[in-house]
């Protein structure tokens, strides 16, 4: 039987998209009381000082950041070394320069950090044409008075302390922003117009079954991707993009042999956000916080959510009163899951990830689902000598979902790609 290419994408890209359908929602593990209870996993240990603890997508850059620290630097400037690394790649669309746009097509990025030996904090949000917005919330809290600066007068700050003006919208991101106003275009003027050979009519109602619809419109935005000089194995994923706007964070946690320790949250945001709109990372005891007599926490994942809980200032003062980093941690996802009732409906739609280093050098990585996807796990990175990632522990067994929800895919088109990985 012949299998053409059409065939082969329609198949790869609804497994693509399906992935984690199997066990989102799923098994939960639950207590007498009728609570979640978390799947004890790794994640979570007691290390020597120093130590560096990160999200997954700082683990490139732990041996610079960790050399500079053995040498006696200073705890937040290792840490900047490591969330620097995802700002400067253009490859890295979750922060910095690459950043997915908002809906405007302009990048805005959040920043915030905490430096322990000083008890002081800076913060920036909204901040545009300035790349490495972590270095711009460490200027923040070294050469003013305040603790945040947001949006036009962030930027001029910035400019004042000597970081250059650029255009942070790469070429890649440019085209998935494209492809992401087109495929909304059904009440605008973006996309191809009537007279476009491949235009087709809106599916008001159609008969076809939803996972027929799905594949049709995976099709379309990857045969537009094209059209718009995608290179071709970044279609799926940029499709995905469109379909599922991602969040992107990075946050690092140091501490030094003296027990000097530091934090910082940096990010682009959630993918063609309202502009505007400030998540969790530039809101100090959300999306960080540090406490030099306990230890400090930082968070990647739904920012609204994480808000609400004050999550980072929630585990340090868990960990004040003496809880384990991992029980700190987990409380606070927990209060994520009361604030929804324990509706699971809603739940499998909410995801995060916190990363806990309390300043004996015990630390922990806990994650309210169990990851993205089959075979693709939460993870966190560490480096005390020996530079490692290490799964999480998580509270719901599963995966979480993306919104809005893809419909049920059939079996026989379920097959894993790894453009998404």
């Amino acid at each position: 039987m012949s299998f053409s290419r059409r065939d082969f994408l329609a198949s790869t890209a609804l497994g693509s998209l399906a992935l984690g359908l199997e066990a989102r929602g799923g098994e939960v593990k639950k207590s007498p009381g009728g609570s979640a209870e978390a799947f004890p996993q790794p994640g979570s240990g007691t290390s020597k000082r120093p130590i560096i603890v990160c999200a997954h997508n700082g683990l490139a850059y732990l041996d610079r950041a960790y050399e500079h620290l053995t040498k006696g630097g200073d705890t937040l400037d290792s840490a900047i070394l490591v969330v620097t690394g995802p700002e400067d790649d253009p490859n890295d669309d979750s922060v910095g320069l690459g950043g997915l746009p908002n809906e405007e097509g302009v990048v805005e990025l959040d920043a915030c950090c905490m430096h322990g030996p000083t008890r002081r904090a800076g913060s920036v949000g909204g901040v545009r044409n300035i790349k490495n917005v972590s270095r711009v919330a460490q200027a923040v809290m070294q050469h003013t008075g305040h603790v945040m600066l947001v949006g036009e007068g962030a930027e001029r700050f910035a400019v004042a302390m000597g970081y250059p003006r650029e255009n942070l919208l790469t070429e890649r991101s440019r085209k998935v922003w494209m492809l992401w106003k087109e495929y909304h275009s059904g009440s605008d003027w973006w996309g191809p117009g009537l007279a476009d050979p491949k235009w087709q009519a809106p599916d008001a109602k159609s008969d076809k079954p939803q996972a027929a619809l799905w594949q049709q419109r995976v099709l379309q935005l990857t045969d537009r991707a094209a059209d718009l000089g995608i290179e071709e194995e970044f279609r799926l994923a940029a499709a995905y993009r469109v379909l599922y706007p991602p969040t992107g964070t990075i946050h690092c946690s140091a501490l030094n042999e003296k027990g000097e320790i530091s934090g910082i949250t940096t990010t682009s945001g959630l993918a063609f956000k309202l502009p505007g709109r400030c998540g969790d990372s530039p809101v100090i005891g959300a999306g960080c916080y540090t406490d030099q007599d306990v230890g400090s926490a930082g968070a990647t994942g739904s920012g609204e959510e994480n808000i609400k809980v004050a999550g980072a200032h929630t585990i340090v003062e868990n960990m004040r009163h003496g809880m384990s980093p991992q029980e700190a941690g987990m409380d606070a996802l927990k209060r994520i899951v009361r604030n929804y009732n324990n509706d699971m409906n809603k739940l499998r739609f909410v995801d995060m990830t916190y990363y806990i280093l309390r300043k004996d050098g015990a630390y922990a990585g806990v994650s309210l689902w169990e990851g993205y996807s089959k075979g693709n796990p939460h993870k966190i990175a560490v480096h005390d000598g020996t530079k490692r990632a290490e799964e999480t522990a998580y509270l719901l067994k599963g995966f979480s979902e993306s919104f809005p929800p893809l419909p049920k895919i059939p079996a026989e088109l379920k097959k894993d790609s790894e453009y998404l990985k």
